[in-house]
C-alpha cells in the first residue's frame, strides 16, 4: 500500500504544478514558522521565513533562500513548504520568496524583485537567527534561473543594495542556456531577440563566482539536462567549483518532488546531496532533525 502511495505521488508530481499535493503530508513541528514578511511595498513582494526549532536569535545559523519555479508565469511560496522543511529539518533556516510574474512584469523585473528579496534577509536574518555571511540560494526550475543568475550576476544584489556575496547556489532543473526562444509566451517575458544572449545566465560565469551545485533528472523534457550540462561546462572552464548530478529517472518535477516527505526517504539522493553540498561550502554540520538525520543516511 505505502509503494502504490509513493508511485501515485510521484506519478501525480510529474504531471501537475503547483505542487500542492505534498502540502498535506509535510510535518509542521521541524520548524518555527515567521510568514509574509515584506520585502517591499507590493502583494508579491513577500516572503515566509522557517526556522529549525533548535536555532536561536544567537545561533548564527546558515541561510537558504529558495526561489520556486513556474515558467515566470505562476507559482506561490505558500506551494513550497515541502521543500523549506525538507531544509529546515536539516538545520538550515530557509526563506522561500514570492516575486512578481508575467504578465505584470517581464525580464528582468523578476530577478529585480528576488535581488531584493535577498538583499532584505542579508540585512534582517539576523534577527532570526541566521548568518547573513553565510547565504546561500536554490532554485527549481525558473527560480533556478533566478538563484543563478543572481549569483553568476552580481550585479542585480549590488543594485539592491547588498555588498555581501552568495556563499554558493543549487540550481535544480534550471534554463541557463536556452537560445533561441521559440515558445510565444517567453519571447514576450524576455523580449526582442536582440537582447536574449544578455538573458541567458552561461554569459555571466566568471572565475569570481561561487561554487555551484546543479541537479537535473535524465526524464526531463521540461528543461532538458543539457542547460545543468553546458552550464557546468562553462563554470569548469572558469575555475569555478562545480558539481552536476544527473539523477536517473527523475522528470522535471519529480527533481523537487523528491524532497516531500513521504518520498525522501525512499527516493533518489537529492536532498542529500544538497545538504551535504551546503555543508561543505558552510563549514559547520547541520544540525539534523532526528527524521532529517535518518533521511539523510537513508537516501545514501
Amino acid at each position: 500500500m505505502r509503494k502504490l502511495l509513493l508511485l501515485s505521488l510521484l506519478l501525480l508530481l510529474s504531471a501537475c504544478s503547483p505542487l500542492i499535493l505534498v502540502d498535506t503530508f509535510t510535518p509542521h513541528d521541524t520548524y518555527r514558522f515567521a510568514a509574509s514578511r515584506a520585502y517591499g511595498e507590493l502583494e508579491r513582494q513577500q516572503l515566509d521565513i522557517y526556522q529549525p526549532l533548535a536555532i536561536t536569535a544567537q545561533s548564527k545559523a546558515p541561510v537558504v533562500v529558495f526561489f520556486y519555479g513556474g515558467r515566470w508565469q505562476f507559482g506561490a511560496r505558500s506551494e513550497y513548504r515541502f521543500v523549506a522543511e525538507a531544509l529546515a529539518s536539516h538545520g538550515f533556516i530557509v526563506v522561500v520568496p514570492d516575486y512578481r510574474l508575467y504578465p505584470q512584469v517581464r525580464y528582468p523585473e523578476f530577478l529585480d524583485d528576488s535581488a531584493r528579496a535577498v538583499a532584505w534577509v542579508a540585512q534582517h536574518i539576523g534577527a532570526y537567527g541566521g548568518d547573513p555571511a553565510n547565504i546561500h540560494l536554490m532554485g527549481h526550475s525558473a527560480g533556478a534561473y533566478n538563484a543563478i543568475m543572481l549569483t553568476v550576476n552580481p550585479s542585480y544584489l549590488q543594485r539592491a543594495g547588498m555588498q555581501r556575496r552568495i556563499r554558493s547556489a543549487v540550481g535544480m532543473a534550471g534554463p541557463y542556456d536556452f537560445l533561441p526562444i521559440s515558445d510565444p509566451a517567453l519571447q514576450q517575458i524576455f523580449g526582442p531577440a536582440s537582447g536574449w544572449p544578455a538573458t541567458q545566465p552561461i554569459s555571466y560565469v566568471s572565475a569570481t563566482s561561487p561554487p555551484i551545485l546543479l541537479q537535473t533528472g535524465s526524464d526531463d523534457e521540461v528543461v532538458k539536462p543539457r542547460n545543468s550540462e553546458s552550464l557546468a561546462v562553462r563554470l569548469r572552464e572558469h575555475g569555478v567549483k562545480t558539481e552536476l548530478i544527473e539523477y536517473q529517472g527523475l522528470s522535471h518535477a519529480a527533481l523537487v518532488g523528491v524532497l516531500a516527505y513521504p518520498l525522501r526517504f525512499r527516493s533518489a539522493s537529492v536532498l542529500a546531496d544538497v545538504e551535504q553540498f551546503l555543508q561543505r561550502q558552510t563549514g559547520q554540520p547541520a544540525m539534523l532533525h532526528a527524521s532529517g538525520a535518518a533521511t539523510a543516511a537513508e537516501a545514501r
